[in-house]
């Protein structure tokens, strides 16, 4: 995966480290470590031409990864990527850390966690200083540190965005989740950041969506959450996404950070490994494409058009152009670097698992890329929700002279009972109950002043929590009122944004459809309708996310 949440790293008890319920073993049983399964699923994609620098679009998979829920340990990927910023020639030789990532998947500081997977932005400031995961998420909780909380603006009227991450619709399995981020030139190129004699540049990098219930644009990150940094360090200027395009030829893989396992050795001294039961999707020839239609754009997508009608020329249809859009082909190959291991094994001494041995890499179409299992070691499961491929859960760790120990797949009947492995039980731990996302209430902050035109109200995602949120107008709302922009400049960007809430529907395609599976749906509970009177030029903020009593 990409990395979601780039450096969210909570601090947890050692009771909280490796969350299972065992059962009683047999007193003759040996020691159970506990321990984890992490790496990488690599998907190759051949290149395009560099010229497609505006951005890219693709639909992956989204499904329940693990039977239930773990703890809060858990933090994975569905496959994403990562977009840099694209440098011409010398790149610079700072470390110059930056990008969009996020995607689908379960982080750490996810309080609301279901084993249906949620989406973030993840847009990453210079070394991870800061970051922003959609409107009013970010780097940390304390909003007087903002880190990215104001980093990204609301654009749709028609999504309301929880803190906690966006909702899929609970049981999704195995469905197409599309998605992308193209620039839109909603503002102006500036001279001067924060007072400076830098520049900020004027790509609002826009998220768009392809979802069975909502298509489009939802919300865009802010030019100064990559400029601002240059305020302190001149010599940066110029050298983020606000004003640099983008790296067209990007890695695509799924990052696992963390899957429970345990350990045991029998009493001949070979050891044995348990995963938490982890699945893909199967589809109707048994095999799993979990990314489809990964595209790179160039100006002519979108920006051209959009740039035109806001100078007065015919309005966009916002749909993206064909001719300004190159598709990215599969070879069929893959590899992964998924390992077992416990805490005390160092990270060179940690085995891979042999993955190729139950999983090969296939390119069904030359724009969908998945696996074919062998049978031997998976199994299929047919749930409520959807079908699904269950990986191996048992292996044993097997190391030939001359060659690095991996562990290798056994069925269970092959695990000797005096491991004990069999008896244990992977389930949902009994955590605290997860504090509330609540934004600043002082009358004098920038959620109050000019503050909202209309609510409460409250939406009731599957995810057990209760989001409130406010109508604000769109200008008005806090992200940019901490975007370094002028009253002049906020009410031209308000006359562009009602120009799309005008012409640009949630019902009709944008990106390019898929020409395979079936389009996942976003919670329904987070689609919403704006009040009368107010369906032009606002949008909905959410100010606090709360467990459901």
């Amino acid at each position: 995966m990409p990395k979601n949440t780039p450096g969210t790293l909570f601090t947890f008890s050692a009771a909280l480290l490796f969350v299972l319920l065992l059962a009683t073993v047999n007193a003759g049983a040996r020691q159970i470590e506990q321990g984890e399964m992490a790496g990488y699923l690599l998907i190759p994609n051949e290149r395009v031409e560099e010229t497609y620098n505006g951005g890219f679009s693709m639909y992956v998979a989204a499904w329940p990864l693990l039977e239930e829920y773990p703890g809060s340990r858990f933090q994975t990927g569905l496959p994403g990527t990562w977009m840099h910023a694209q440098y011409d020639d010398p790149k610079p030789a700072d470390k110059l850390y930056s990008d969009i990532e996020g995607g689908l998947g379960w982080w750490r500081d996810t309080r609301f966690a279901t084993e249906t997977p949620k989406f973030i932005m993840g847009g990453v400031a210079l070394n991870f200083c800061a970051w922003a995961n959609g409107p009013g998420a970010g780097k940390g909780r304390d909003w007087d540190e903002p880190n990215g909380k104001y980093g990204v603006a609301q654009l749709s009227p028609w999504v309301v965005w929880p803190p906690d991450g966006l909702n899929l619709k609970q049981g999704t399995c195995g469905e197409l989740f599309g998605y992308g981020y193209l620039p839109l030139p909603l503002t102006e190129a500036k001279s001067t950041t924060a007072g400076k004699g830098v520049p900020t540049g004027n790509n609002c990098w826009t998220l768009f969506l392809n979802t069975g219930n909502f298509k489009g644009p939802v919300a865009f990150f802010t030019p100064y959450f990559w400029s601002s940094v240059t305020v302190d360090d001149p010599n940066l200027a110029g050298m983020f996404l606000d004003s640099r395009p983008s790296q067209p030829n990007r890695a695509l893989q799924m990052e696992t950070q963390y899957i429970p396992s345990v350990q045991s050795v029998d009493t001949k001294g070979h050891t044995y490994a348990r995963v938490a039961p982890t699945s893909f999707p199967r589809g109707p020839q048994g095999d799993s494409v979990v990314v489809h239609r990964v595209t790179s754009y160039n100006k002519k997508a979108l920006w051209d058009a959009v740039e035109a009608w806001f100078q007065g020329g015919p309005p966009a249809s916002g749909a993206i152009d064909p001719a300004g859009a190159a598709l990215h082909s599969f070879p069929g190959r893959g590899g992964a670097t998924w390992r077992i291991y416990t805490p005390s094994v160092p990270r060179e001494e940690r085995a891979p698992i042999a993955w190729s041995s139950f999983a090969t890499p296939t390119a069904p179409d030359p724009s969908s890329f998945g696996y074919r299992w062998d049978d031997q070691f998976v199994k299929k499961k047919d749930t409520k929700n959807g079908p699904l491929v269950c990986l191996p859960e048992y292996y044993r760790l097997v190391g030939e002279e001359g060659k690095k120990a991996q562990w290798v797949p056994v069925p269970p009947k092959d695990v000797p009972v005096e491991t004990g492995l069999a008896e244990v039980r992977f389930g949902r731990p009994s955590e605290e109950s997860s504090e509330p996302y609540v934004t600043p209430g002082d009358p004098d902050s920038c959620w109050k002043k000019p503050g909202p035109v209309a609510g409460p109200f409250e939406a009731h995602p599957g995810d057990g929590s209760v989001v409130t949120y406010y109508w604000y107008r769109f200008a008005d709302q806090p992200a940019l009122l901490n975007a370094d922009l002028t009253d002049k400049e906020r009410e031209s960007l308000q006359a562009r944004v009602e120009k799309l809430h005008q012409n640009w529907t949630k019902n009709r395609d944008y990106l390019a459809p898929p020409t395979i599976g079936k389009l996942a749906d976003i919670d329904p509970a987070l689609i919403v309708t704006p009040p009368p009177g107010l369906e032009i030029g606002y949008v909905p903020i959410a100010t606090r996310q709360a467990a459901r009593d």
